[in-house]
């Protein structure tokens, strides 16, 4: 059967008082658009409508030295049944020094019978700030949807000058909804969500977005300049309750458009 192979290179440079591409290539499904504005906002679009088994798609995106870089995706990626096989979405960043960065796609959305590998590689550079998001919906809970059958592998690894700095993993196979509904998983929640940001700035950002946090969230530290949110929720939609107003506050109420449609 057709497989869906994609790959998107971009790269930023310092343009005037702001920034403008240096860089870009796109193959197979990955597309993108720009939004107008004096940095650069990449909309990454996989037009293949969604992830199955044997799918792959690479992303590599640069922001270049004292330059600032936003993607984020046209809605929510969806990762289907996978009859044999699974798909692949890799993903590599690099924030140049004195360059920002912000990783903002929509959620990935899991359904029943999904084979998913995920990973995102960040290498930061002396005196890059970094930004990143990465929300996942277990099923649609209008639908009735429940996951008896996934296998979810996902990676993040965040390095600064070849030092990590952040290192996860979830391997969710089998069963969602038994996994999800234990007390030190997720207690019957449906979405759940991880943020990273690293700047000069996270510890301000402390209090006030513990004081957005529900029961079921949390924020810390893990160094002066390092802040990590973790969240949970019932469903998508309590999940962006949370999101959206911390999202908000990290970008300097500059949250892509897309994000509120």
């Amino acid at each position: 059967m057709p497989r869906t192979k994609g790959a998107l290179i971009l790269t930023t440079k310092p343009v005037g008082a702001g920034s403008g591409l240096d860089r870009f290539r796109s193959s197979g499904a990955m597309k993108a658009l720009f939004a107008r504005g004096s940095d650069v906002q990449a909309i990454l679009i996989n037009t293949s409508g969604g992830l199955t088994g044997g799918d792959k798609i690479d992303i590599t995106c640069i922001a270049g030295q004292n330059s600032h870089l936003s993607c984020t995706t046209q809605a929510a990626e969806r990762a289907y049944r996978a009859d044999s096989g699974q798909a692949e979405l890799h993903t590599e960043l690099t924030v140049e020094a004195g360059a920002s960065l912000h990783w903002l796609p929509q959620e990935m959305i899991l359904f029943d019978g999904s084979a998913l590998s995920r990973s995102l590689s960040v290498d930061l550079q002396a005196e890059a700030q970094f930004l990143a998001v990465e929300p996942i919906v277990f099923g649609r809970a209008a639908m009735g949807e429940q996951l008896t059958q996934i296998a979810f592998k996902d990676r993040i690894a965040i390095r600064r000058e070849g030092t990590p700095l952040y290192m996860d993993g979830l391997d969710l196979t089998g069963d969602s909804v038994a996994h999800l509904a234990k007390l030190a998983t997720a207690q019957g929640g449906g979405a759940m969500a991880s943020l990273i940001y690293v700047a000069p700035n996270a510890e301000a950002h402390l209090k006030p977005l513990q004081m957005l946090m529900p029961q079921t969230g949390g924020v810390s530290l893990l160094q002066p300049d390092v802040l990590v949110m973790r969240l949970v929720a019932q469903d998508s939609f309590a999940l962006r309750q949370t999101l959206v107003p911390v999202l908000n506050r990290l970008t300097d109420n500059s949250l892509p458009t897309s994000w509120r449609l």
